[in-house]
């Protein structure tokens, strides 16, 4: 086989998607969003591939420990492996190792919640938090995905983005998380200018009700991909206090900048 000849299967490989390696991550991507455990029927019915492939492609991912069963064997979730491959993600990540003495500073100064985010298509993924100290919380768990035009961390991470890659991303109408939520596209950029002009972006109940937050991006990338929250209950936050956690917000986006600039 010539040099050419070489280049262009190499490329035809590249091109052409495995058919199963697709399949079990779409498998392991669907059990990740709905935790539980699911029969043959349903999972076939959200993903359309064939029975008998699908339930092949189940008994493999059980034998490895990647997907596990109940007691019938008949209903499937994700198993502990995918445990382990999550968290070596988050064990061997630069930016969340950086981050964990700012956000524990954070912690402290705001006595809230804290989140440290990151950009996933049109979501965002959490990498780190920190609980509120206080006893009325919300509880959000590392590897949870939210919608990114719903929180406060997705939409500093928009901002980033010029009008036109966030139209690109996108669609016109999106999804209602909560009543609060921005549906329209337009309305959403129109916001994201306002963001890029006070540095921070706000979420007043637009992902879960009674829970207002305010995200900065982390700057280290252009257009940056990770963003730091503080999350308030609503009942709880005063003027006083909303300045406090923005002045916060800022000092550990400006340390995080230092200690990420060369990642």
């Amino acid at each position: 086989m010539t040099t050419t000849e070489s280049g262009s299967a190499v490329q035809a490989v590249q091109a052409a998607p495995v058919k199963s390696a697709v399949r079990t991550v779409l498998l392991l991507e669907h059990f990740a969003a709905r935790p539980g455990l699911h029969s043959l029927a349903d999972i076939q019915n959200d993903l359309s591939l064939p029975k008998s492939s699908l339930y092949m492609l189940l008994r493999t991912l059980v034998n490895l420990g990647w997907v596990e069963t109940d007691a019938t064997g008949t209903r499937y979730g994700i198993g502990v492996r995918a445990l382990l491959v999550g968290s070596s993600y988050i064990d061997g990540d630069e930016v969340v190792a950086a981050a964990r003495p700012t956000l524990d500073r954070l912690s402290d100064d705001t006595t809230e919640t804290i989140h440290l985010a990151r950009m996933d298509g049109t979501s965002v993924v959490y990498l780190a938090t920190r609980q509120s100290q206080h006893y009325l919380r919300p509880f959000t768990r590392v590897g949870r995905r939210l919608p990114v035009h719903s929180t406060a961390l997705g939409k500093a991470l928009l901002a980033t983005h010029t009008d036109d890659e966030v139209r690109r991303l996108l669609p016109r109408r999106l999804e209602a998380v909560t009543e609060h939520t921005l549906t329209d596209r337009e309305q959403l950029v129109e916001e994201l200018a306002l963001v890029r002009e006070q540095g921070y972006a706000v979420d007043r109940e637009e992902n879960t009700l009674g829970l207002c937050c305010f995200g900065v991006a982390v700057p280290y990338r252009t257009p940056a991909r990770d963003a730091v929250s503080c999350s308030v209950p609503v009942a709880r936050l005063t003027p006083d206090h909303e300045q406090v956690i923005k002045g916060a917000l800022f000092e550990a986006r400006d340390r995080l900048s230092m200690v990420t600039r060369r990642m």
